[in-house]
């Protein structure tokens, strides 16, 4: 049986105390929740358990024994492995040859050549516990977030880990995924694994762990067991305050702003999808993933043409050949896929804040970093992004105030209408408050919101009005007053 105690782990980054002085114990058979706001140091916790960091201060024992983690190898040696919340795979190998990248097994004799039958074998027998229907040829670039982040978790269980570090691994799963997730968490634990699972999920929490642990600006801020894990109490330790989330009813919406008319998509070639986003209001789009809600927002955007199809602004048809024209329409993308799509991570805040609006800052074609610097600042400033200086990489930020980055660079600009694809993934409930708040105050200023979730609280909490997708196409449209889960999963599988 492990028992594994991190002791007084402190860690800091140029200008950043990331954690200090933080305790934490996970026994076999055990799970513990370890919750708090972007930024608390839960990421930063898991990597050095998992021997990616080094703490600055502290030690980490197991079973007694002061060990130290020097590399993922020896992490993955000791029986730790992670599920990182950011997908950490290789888009041109197949499903298989991520599931044991660098692990490969091979046939017996002189040379070496690597037994890719077995590795199929074995990746088919995970996925099939996971329920899961990609194939293990299927290379990886081809899949959705969803799919992904079901070979991360696939990844991680061939390792056969004594400790499992879960972060955030339902982000982009389904109702049925997750669920099924949690039942697999739940035999992990019944065969002896220990398990630190990290989630904004609340509800998931308080289904799968044994105990909580809360984090709140890089330190220990609390902790809960058994019945005492309460929905209310670990918001209360998370941010220190009580949030509200009752939905917050617009003025009167102005007449129809956006239509989308008989969009044709290259994942649904067969099905048309029309919509109307008036000014001024939140529409909701929900469906199951796969559903084809982000290939629509994409093909708005001009990131992959549609088959066929148009937008029109109150009866104006606009020409949108590529992003850059839905820019200059005024139209604009918060994709769900942030570190990949929304963000040059090299670069710093300043850079990527600026970047789409760099003739705002310019003169005579050339770019004033004064300007630059405090228009950055203010933007940054005015969504509560976290940073030790507007000169930090994007990479150095946690995945919430990343995304506030993603959603700053475009209010230096006009915004007429914004499609949000899964704006709080992988974000906590404070930040979450915040973002909502800023959607609403885009509404209030007449701007048109399109915002894709697969979260149905957010989707019952801030839209005005409901569209359903399913397979390619819109099942229904409901008003706020016809809005209940019900009613949503219901139209999601028609």
């Amino acid at each position: 049986m492990i028992n594994m105690r991190l002791a007084g782990i402190s860690k800091s980054f140029p200008g950043v105390k990331a954690l200090d002085s933080v305790e934490l114990e996970i026994t076999a058979g055990e799970v513990v929740a370890l919750i708090g706001e972007n930024g608390a140091g839960k990421s930063t916790l898991m990597k050095i358990l998992a021997g990616i960091y080094q703490p600055d201060a502290g030690h980490i024992q197991m079973n007694g024994k002061v060990i130290e983690l020097r590399s993922p190898r020896e992490a993955g040696r000791r029986g730790i492995a992670i599920i990182h919340q950011e997908l950490e795979l290789v888009d041109t190998l197949d499903v298989a040859s991520n599931v044991f990248l660098g692990r490969e097994p091979t046939w017996a004799g002189p040379v070496k050549l690597v037994d890719n039958k077995q590795i199929r074998t074995r990746t088919e027998e995970i996925l099939r516990r996971l329920r899961c229907s990609i194939s293990s040829r299927a290379p990886v670039g081809t899949l959705s977030i969803a799919h992904r982040q079901m070979v991360e978790i696939a990844r991680a269980l061939s390792l056969d880990a004594k400790i499992l570090l879960m972060d955030e691994p339902t982000s982009s799963l389904t109702m049925a995924e997750t669920e099924r997730l949690l039942q697999i968490v739940a035999e992990l634990r019944n065969q002896g694994v220990g398990i630190i699972y990290i989630s904004h999920r609340l509800r998931e929490v308080q289904a799968v762990a044994d105990r909580v642990v809360v984090l709140r600006d890089g330190k220990n801020a609390g902790q809960l067991e058994g019945t005492d894990i309460d929905h209310d109490r670990m918001i209360q330790l998370m941010v220190g305050r009580e949030l509200k989330t009752v939905y917050d009813a617009p003025a009167p919406a102005a007449a129809a702003c956006f239509e989308i008319h008989n969009f044709r998509t290259r994942r649904y070639p067969e099905s048309e999808v029309s919509l109307r986003i008036r000014a001024g209001e939140i529409l909701g789009l929900a469906g199951l993933v796969g559903a084809g809600r982000s290939e629509l927002a994409q093909a708005v955007f001009g990131v992959e043409l549609p088959l066929s199809g148009s937008v029109s602004v109150d009866g104006q048809s606009l020409r949108l050949q590529s992003p850059r024209d839905a820019i200059n329409c005024g139209i604009y993308l918060v994709p769900e896929d942030r570190r990949n799509c929304g963000l040059i991570t090299e670069m710093t805040l300043r850079e990527n804040v600026t970047l789409p609006a760099l003739p705002l800052y310019s003169w005579a074609g050339l770019i004033r970093r004064s300007a630059e610097t405090a228009g950055s600042t203010k933007i940054c400033d005015a969504v509560k992004v976290k940073r030790s200086s507007i000169e930090s990489p994007a990479s150095s930020l946690s995945g919430g105030n990343q995304q506030k980055v993603v959603l700053a660079k475009w209010l230096a600009l006009k915004p007429r209408l914004i499609l949000f694809d899964e704006p709080t993934r992988g974000i906590d409930v404070g930040a979450k408050a915040e973002i909502y708040h800023l959607m609403r105050t885009l509404a209030s200023e007449g701007v048109a919101i399109l915002m894709i979730s697969s979260d149905m609280e957010e989707i019952l909490g801030n839209s005005d009005r409901v569209a359903v997708m399913h397979d390619g196409r819109i099942t229904g449209v409901l008003d706020r007053s016809q809005c209940s889960e019900q009613a949503i999963m219901r139209l999601a599988v028609t």
